[in-house]
C-alpha cells in the first residue's frame, strides 16, 4: 500500500435537508441520495508524488441509502494533473491504498456498482469554510454553489456545525445551503437549496488525521 496524506477543504451538496441524516447514521430523508462534492487539496502527497494545489470533484447517485449500495459515480480530476498525479488521485478517490473503510473515499467506493470513466477537466472551485461560501464549475458537467443558512425571519446568517469525533471524513463541518445541477455528461441531477457541507480536511491512508 502506498501511503498518502493531504490537507484541504471541501464543499458537498446532497439532496437531504440541512443536517443530512447520514451524518447521524439515519436514512436519507428523500429515500435516495444524490450528491456533488469538490475538494481543494492544499498540501498532499501519494508516495513521492506531490498533489499540492490540485482539485477533484465527484457526482454520486444512490437509489436508496448509501450503505445499501447500487450507487453510480463520476470522478472528476483536475486537468492540470500530470499522468502520475492523475493515477494517484484516482487511487485515493476509489479507496485504494487506504485501510478498509478508513475514509469516505473507501466507504463510498464499496457502494458503487456503476463507475463511469473518469473525467479530466478544468475545475474552477473556491471555498471559504468559515464563511460557508463556495462555488464549483466544471464546464460541460456540473455547477454548484454554497452559501450560509439564513434565519427565515431576520434573514441573518445562521451558523451550525456537526462534530464527528470518530468520523471518516472530517472532525468538524460547518453546515450551509447549497445547490447543484449537471450540465452534461453521463449523470443528470438537480439539487436546490439543500444540505451544504463545508469542512477542512486532513486525511491519510489510515483515515482522519486528528490533532
Amino acid at each position: 500500500m502506498v501511503y498518502w496524506e493531504f490537507t484541504g477543504r471541501e464543499l458537498v451538496n446532497c439532496t437531504c435537508e440541512y443536517g443530512c441524516p447520514c451524518q447521524f447514521n439515519a436514512l436519507p430523508d428523500k429515500g435516495h441520495c444524490y450528491a456533488v462534492a469538490a475538494i481543494q487539496i492544499d498540501q498532499g502527497k501519494h508516495g513521492d508524488t506531490r498533489l499540492d494545489g490540485l482539485k477533484i470533484g465527484a457526482i454520486f447517485k444512490w437509489p436508496g441509502a448509501v450503505h445499501e449500495g447500487n450507487g453510480e459515480a463520476l470522478a472528476i480530476v483536475d486537468e492540470r494533473a500530470d499522468e502520475t498525479q492523475r493515477d494517484a488521485l484516482l487511487r485515493i478517490m476509489t479507496g485504494q491504498d487506504t485501510d478498509p473503510f478508513a475514509t469516505m473515499f473507501a466507504v463510498y467506493a464499496s457502494t458503487i456498482t456503476k463507475m463511469h470513466e473518469p473525467v479530466f477537466a478544468a475545475i474552477d472551485f473556491e471555498v471559504d469554510v468559515d464563511g460557508r461560501v463556495g462555488r464549483l464549475s466544471v464546464p460541460g458537467y456540473v455547477e454548484m454553489t454554497g452559501e450560509p443558512i439564513r434565519n427565515k425571519v431576520s434573514g441573518q446568517e445562521s451558523r451550525a456545525q456537526i462534530v464527528l469525533p470518530a468520523g471518516f471524513e472530517y472532525a468538524v463541518a460547518d453546515i450551509g445551503s447549497a445547490s447543484s445541477r449537471t450540465t452534461g455528461g453521463p449523470m443528470q441531477l438537480e439539487i436546490e437549496s439543500k444540505y451544504g457541507q463545508f469542512a477542512h480536511l486532513h486525511l491519510s491512508s489510515h483515515g482522519v488525521v486528528r490533532d
